[in-house]
């Protein structure tokens, strides 16, 4: 079996969540200055995610819902997680996003992965808190690749990673196969592959025996 684990904001998805969240608070460019300085490695990826946290304290949680729903995968990237699937590869999302957002973008292309690991934006029932909890805040990406390969008896060698940031680095630097979609430049020295549309992964994958 072959494991492959995507990052989301920025490969699966050409949307930004935190950008579209900050749109309903008046943020966005400031969440996008931060974004863009974690993605780069200028920045914790933990401080970073707390600190746009910070800026949608008070949002409605319908306002968040409104956001999530425009949340979008890239052109083809729905047929690549279909042909995935029907490999019987198994298929991952590793993401600091939210997985409120992930659910929303992959059933409305009536899609579906075998795990998603993802952060959560806390709420009093009505309102967001401007907290985030999850297991890719202070956790990294490689150590959740690394436990899903034992759990799934996959050997490293027949893992594949696939990122665009900074917070992708460990798992890329940790997989068989490192793939960079649109690499920020701090990420694609740790490349294998660097690829920029979703029929170049297609092609990828398929050389890696995923597909």
């Amino acid at each position: 079996m072959t494991l492959v684990a995507f990052d989301f904001d920025g490969t699966l998805s050409d949307s930004e969540m935190t950008v579209l969240l900050g749109k309903q608070v008046g943020a966005a460019d400031e969440m996008a200055d931060i974004t863009a300085r974690a993605m780069n490695d200028e920045l914790s990826y933990a401080e970073s995610l707390r600190e746009r946290a910070a800026l949608l304290e008070g949002l409605p949680v319908k306002k968040a819902a409104d956001a999530f729903s425009e949340v979008t995968l890239r052109p083809g990237a729905a047929e690549l997680l279909g042909e995935l699937e029907e490999k019987g590869t198994h298929v991952a999302i590793l993401t600091g996003g939210f997985e409120w957002g992930v659910q929303d973008a992959l059933e409305r292309e009536g899609v579906s992965v075998d795990t998603i690991v993802a952060n959560r934006l806390l709420d009093d029932g009505t309102k967001l808190t401007g907290e985030v909890e999850g297991p890719l805040i202070e956790g990294t990406k490689d150590d959740a690749l690394e436990a899903l390969a034992e759990e799934l008896g996959v050997d490293m060698v027949n893992t594949v990673a696939i990122g665009d940031g900074a917070n992708d680095l460990p798992m890329l630097e940790v997989a068989g196969l490192a793939v960079g979609f649109e690499p920020k430049p701090a990420v694609a020295p740790a490349c294998d592959t660097i690829v920029s549309h979703m029929n170049e992964l297609h092609d990828v994958l398929g050389r890696k025996n995923a597909l």
